[in-house]
């Protein structure tokens, strides 16, 4: 039985309250980019985010609040992430056993056979987008294949962070888009709108985001293409790649299954787990000497040396020594444990964002932004910019879908707006844009798990870019802007309705 709490009592934030830990949450920020660049992900951010919070529950005392509902608004932001925190330690054990199996280095080997350099970022964000869309979840799909597909363009000479941005917008094409997806039946629930009427309001902008995302990277490739490795460099590496690995197709079984449970929709984490375990027992039989060699006890019988190379391989990830560096560095990489700083990240940016949507700062600041709204495009902008606002904010996705959709809904009814309006904005700005917030918890899990810090493939994330510009443009002309059909009023004697126009 759960403990019953009483609303937290105190007195409200003033604006200076509301608008300091911004500020502070600003400041750390900027300053630990400036000093440790890309590097401010590996513990300089997280401790911004954890004095932030810090200072926010410091406001929160001086107001009058108790410790304990202060507390207990922490442990509620972190419950919300643990689905979260589950995924992303599969993730890191999936990445090893992955390795260690020959999944990924098959991935790779077959890709460099099939996919052309000047075409390989549009083909990279179309794999993905179809992927996503079958299975509904970005962050699977950025986490399997996309984890292959990023390796992929270090092995030809491309450009990682390019790849990693055609990588999350593919994914998020289906995050968005498919019915499948938890935050598109979210959203939809939220706002009150039917699924696939939700579904076709979000294709108004979606189709756009996709075309201009495929004309983006069909431009880069065709210019980035042409510096990629040369032939000799290719063959040495496939070279390399074959005999470390018996490459063969039977490697991609723990890929077809992890897409036979998604489908089936087993839940994230038990669906990764599942398929990084089935990977791990198949590489005791496909690659043998591999799983000995990293176990590295002879003096073990054999059953017990391959019960320890999973074991590693699933806390700390596959280590490779195939003398080619960027083979190594491909291979080389997973574990539960490489998966610790981005929890840290998201539990530190997840209790701030809580403590200030729980104690009224956010709805301080917001209200008044909300009333100046006065016509639809500046209303449809507000509600963009909030969600956007609060993926950096509150830094998670959920909150970024939550919160506007709750504090607009019954403004955009006021003015005779349909629901899916509001449906398409809160998925074109708040969805599609958290992967660009460095400690928000999707854009800290594609960083950890593509391995290209946030802020290099931020650029180059052509869909998520264009859609929330896309739904501010809709919203200023007028176009895609479905409005209430007036309810009919009692019929008169003439026949015509009573109700004023």
């Amino acid at each position: 039985m759960q403990e019953q709490r009483s609303p937290p009592s105190g007195r409200p934030p003033s604006y200076l309250d509301a608008i300091l830990p911004l500020v502070l949450m600003a400041v750390l920020v900027a300053s630990a980019v400036a000093l440790f660049e890309l590097d401010a992900t590996s513990g300089p951010l997280q401790v911004a985010m954890m004095v932030t919070a810090m200072v926010t529950a410091g406001i929160l005392l001086k107001n009058g609040h108790s410790w304990d509902d202060i507390a207990a608004a922490g442990r509620k932001g972190v419950s919300s992430v643990v689905s979260a925190i589950f995924i992303l330690f599969a993730v890191g054990a999936l990445i090893g056993t992955w390795n260690m199996s020959g999944t990924i280095p098959t991935m790779v080997y077959f890709g460099i056979q099939l996919i052309d350099a000047n075409w390989f970022y549009m083909a990279t964000a179309i794999i993905c987008a179809i992927i996503s869309l079958g299975i509904g979840s970005s962050w699977t799909t950025a986490g399997t294949i996309g984890v292959g597909l990023v390796g992929l363009a270090s092995l030809i000479g491309l450009s990682p962070a390019i790849a990693a941005g055609a990588v999350v917008s593919g994914a998020y094409v289906g995050d968005k888009l498919s019915p499948l997806s938890e935050t598109t039946i979210l959203a939809a629930q939220l706002t009150g709108s039917e699924l696939y009427t939700h579904l076709r309001a979000q294709m108004a902008t979606s189709i756009p985001a996709i075309i201009i995302a495929v004309i983006g990277f069909t431009a880069v490739g065709l210019l980035d293409g042409s510096n990629g490795a040369s032939d000799q460099v290719i063959e040495t590496e496939l070279s390399s790649l074959s005999e470390l690995f018996w490459i063969t197709p039977l490697n991609l079984v723990p890929l077809a299954f992890l897409v036979a449970l998604s489908i089936l929709k087993v839940p994230s984490s038990l669906a990764i787990m599942g398929s990084a375990m089935l990977a791990g027992l198949m590489a005791t039989i496909l690659q043998p000497e591999i799983v000995h060699s990293f176990a590295n006890a002879p003096d073990l019988p054999v059953w017990a040396s391959s019960i320890k190379a999973v074991w590693l391989a699933l806390a700390n990830g596959y280590q490779a020594n195939s003398g080619v560096a960027v083979v190594d560095e491909l291979i080389s990489r997973g574990g539960m444990d490489s998966m610790l700083l981005t929890v840290w990240l998201i539990i530190g940016a997840l209790v701030m964002g809580t403590l200030l949507d729980e104690f009224g700062l956010l709805s301080k600041l917001m209200t008044p932004i909300l009333l100046r709204a006065r016509t639809t495009g500046q209303l449809v902008a507000t509600a963009a910019g909030t969600a956007l606002g609060l993926n950096i904010v509150a830094g998670d996705q959920y909150v970024a879908l939550v919160l506007p959709a709750r504090l607009f809904s019954a403004e955009f009814r006021a003015r005779k707006l349909a629901s899916t309006n509001l449906s398409r904005v809160v998925s074109d700005a708040g969805t599609v844009t958290s992967p660009l917030v460095p400690w928000n918890s999707c854009g800290a899990y594609m960083a950890a798990v593509l391995g290209v810090p946030t802020f290099l493939y931020l650029p180059f994330c052509f869909f998520n870019i264009a859609s929330p510009a896309l739904t501010v443009l809709y919203g200023f002309s007028g176009f895609k802007i479905d409005r209430l059909e007036p309810a009919p009023g009692p019929v008169n004697a003439t026949g015509a309705s009573s109700e004023r126009g």
